[in-house]
């Protein structure tokens, strides 16, 4: 039988068909790396899009969530609509941002875009955090700490757009220090909340592009894929 996977995220509600073509990129760029698999995209957020990508998948195969943590959307709220949209039979994958390989990567790109030695280095790690959940938070606190592990900078700290302790909060980031927004797209987040939120830090650093639209991270998803 074929194998099929289905790569799915929030979206945009704001904007869902801006969201739908770029994570339909990203899916094109996946399924070069898997050349014996149909891959496939949907947003949450855009309607009738997860029940028409199930449609033309087919009632078996796997979801690969393009989430960054492993919490309520992809336990509870995933399951659901996916149930809805028929697909209760498709499995569900570990999330795009606790796979091991991605937060390899994550150390990675802040070691590339270093300009100081790492006892002069500070990184804030910019994620959306919750209200209601204490996951997105663990996984961007334990990227963090991974982050610092393996390169010994001077200071790294996990900071948030919707919970404690805030990106705007953050003072003291000098013109040596990074931004990596562990984020799995481009959003309205990346372009706008967390560069206003830095401005309103006073950060005078580098701030990365989101980690999710390196080039690197389609061959790592088809990967992951292959190996499940």
């Amino acid at each position: 039988m074929e194998n099929c996977a289905l790569i799915v995220t929030h979206g945009q509600p704001s904007d869902p068909a801006a969201a739908e073509a770029a994570l339909g990129a990203f899916a094109a760029a996946v399924a070069t790396h898997l050349p014996d698999w149909r891959v496939g995209s949907a947003t949450l957020a855009a309607p009738g899009a997860l029940t028409s990508a199930v449609a033309a998948l087919g009632p078996r195969g796997i979801v690969f969530p393009l989430f960054m943590a492993c919490g309520w959307f992809t336990g509870t709220h995933l399951p659901g609509r996916l149930a809805d949209a028929g697909g209760a039979a498709w499995r569900i994958a570990v999330p795009f941002g606790c796979h091991p390989a991605i937060q390899d990567l994550a150390v990675t790109l802040v070691r590339e875009a270093m300009v100081l030695p790492a006892g002069h280095t500070d990184l804030i790690l910019a994620a959306h955090g919750s209200g209601r959940s204490d996951a997105p938070a663990a996984i961007a606190t334990f990227v963090a700490g991974r982050i610092q592990r393996v390169l010994g900078l001077r200071r790294v700290v996990s900071a948030y757009i919707d919970q404690s302790p805030r990106i705007a909060d953050l003072r003291d980031f000098d013109e040596g220090s990074i931004c990596l927004p562990y984020f799995a797209a481009s959003g309205g987040h990346v372009t706008d909340d967390i560069p206003a939120a830095l401005r309103a830090a006073g950060f005078a650093g580098r701030l990365l592009p989101a980690l999710g639209v390196d080039r690197r991270t389609a061959a790592i998803v088809a990967d992951a894929l292959r190996n499940l």
